[in-house]
């Protein structure tokens, strides 16, 4: 089984605090997994919503594909998700509690197909990014002590 990362939310993770991950398919055009397999993907103010017991992503931009001339499609288009009808729910109901959103964490493409990485997640107050922050420096003081030891 391939897997090839093709764009990452780097934000998703000092944000918010991430409760649990998911995997969906995504109903994309030609152009669309074109331009993804080329890697022209952001997520910077991408999210989740639900509407009549479906997921959808919005404000996911996917460049248009250079080569698509007229067929091309809308680099932000709202695009369905493919889950299973349990996990949208749980989202969902999770979901418009206080403080809880669902958010794109990363693109995959696994056997050509591509796949969207999903998680349940709660905001970060200032305080929490900062202590985040720390953690994260202390993590890489550590590492450059031991790589000088050696």
């Amino acid at each position: 089984m391939s897997s090839k990362v093709v764009s990452v939310n780097r934000k998703a993770y000092h944000e918010y605090f991430i409760i649990e991950k998911f995997e969906a398919g995504m109903v994309l055009t030609g152009t669309e997994i074109k331009s993804i397999r080329k890697g022209t993907v952001q997520f910077k103010d991408a999210y989740i919503h639900f509407v009549q017991g479906e997921a959808f992503i919005r404000d996911m931009y996917i460049a248009q594909y250079v080569q698509g001339n007229q067929f091309n499609h809308d680099e932000t288009r709202e695009r369905k998700l493919l889950l299973h009808k349990e996990e949208i729910r749980k989202l969902q109901r999770k979901s418009v509690l206080k403080g809880f959103t669902v958010i794109p964490l990363s693109l995959n493409l696994v056997n050509g197909r591509a796949k969207l990485e999903i998680a349940l997640a709660q905001g970060k107050e200032l305080h929490d990014k900062r202590q985040t922050e720390k953690e994260r420096d202390a993590k890489r003081e550590i590492a450059k002590v031991l790589k000088n030891n050696r």
